[in-house]
């Protein structure tokens, strides 16, 4: 069923995913680059603590974002699978499996997020606390949501790795996307461990080793939405599987 689905418009499913991807990017982008990176200040809790409390909004407003965008990862891992299983339908469930981890990884995460306006904000319990307390608690939980991120991203790296791989097989789309997502995958995965293993390393690192993975995922989605998959070696790929499909049923 999935295949004589996915054989009738891959274009269509081709278009949709880059979309959502591109939608997926820019969200995840405007969110770091324009929320957290903008109101938290490194090292210092109580100048972290007024910046987020003079712009309470734009904290809702990255948070907003961030679920928007995990939001869109769900259908999208349903693109990639409907695109890769005609190469491997072992290989894109696992894959899709691997997303389905780090999605519910940084949807759980976003309640350290939370925890930041809990902690930051009026209630007549928080008077139990000074505020430099507060304050330190709310900068453990955006420190918390950082490692909480990393964790997520090295499940999204296996993720890339697979699809850089059933890319590289399929012929209908260019091997040289294949690549430069396993290029990302290999940068996720060193940035998490790193963090985890090796802070100081890390923190040089960061952020250049995210270019890789920027440049890989912005072209795959770009292609998607722009060119979609090659249709006749689509239908080649698809041909071939039912023939081994109704070859394997006759023999059984």
């Amino acid at each position: 069923m999935a295949d004589r689905t996915a054989g009738t418009s891959p274009q269509l499913y081709a278009r949709i995913g880059g979309l959502l991807y591109l939608i997926i990017i820019v969200a995840g982008v405007l969110g770091e680059l324009f929320v957290r990176s903008t109101l938290v200040v490194s090292g210092d809790a109580a100048a972290t603590a007024t910046k987020i409390m003079a712009a309470e909004s734009l904290w809702r407003i990255g948070i907003a974002g961030d679920l928007v965008m995990h939001v869109c990862d769900i259908p999208l891992m349903l693109v990639f699978y409907v695109l890769l299983s005609p190469v491997s339908r072992p290989l894109a469930g696992l894959a899709l499996l691997f997303n389905l981890v780090q999605t519910a990884v940084l949807v759980a995460n976003k309640l350290s997020l939370l925890n930041v306006l809990f902690l930051l904000g009026s209630a007549d319990y928080l008077k139990a606390f000074e505020p430099q307390q507060l304050h330190a608690l709310a900068y453990v939980s955006i420190r918390s949501h950082g490692y909480g991120f990393s964790v997520g991203l090295v499940f999204f790296a296996f993720t890339c790795l697979l699809l850089g791989h059933l890319i590289r097989r399929s012929g209908y789309l260019p091997g040289i996307l294949g690549v430069l997502m396993q290029i990302a995958g290999v940068c996720y995965l060193t940035n998490s461990f790193a963090l985890l293993l090796a802070p100081k390393v890390a923190g040089a690192l960061f952020p250049w080793i995210m270019l890789p993975c920027l440049a890989g995922e912005l072209s795959l989605a770009l292609w998607l939405l722009v060119k979609g998959v090659n249709l006749v070696k689509w239908e080649a790929r698809v041909g071939v599987r039912s023939a081994a499909a109704a070859g394997a049923g006759e023999r059984g």
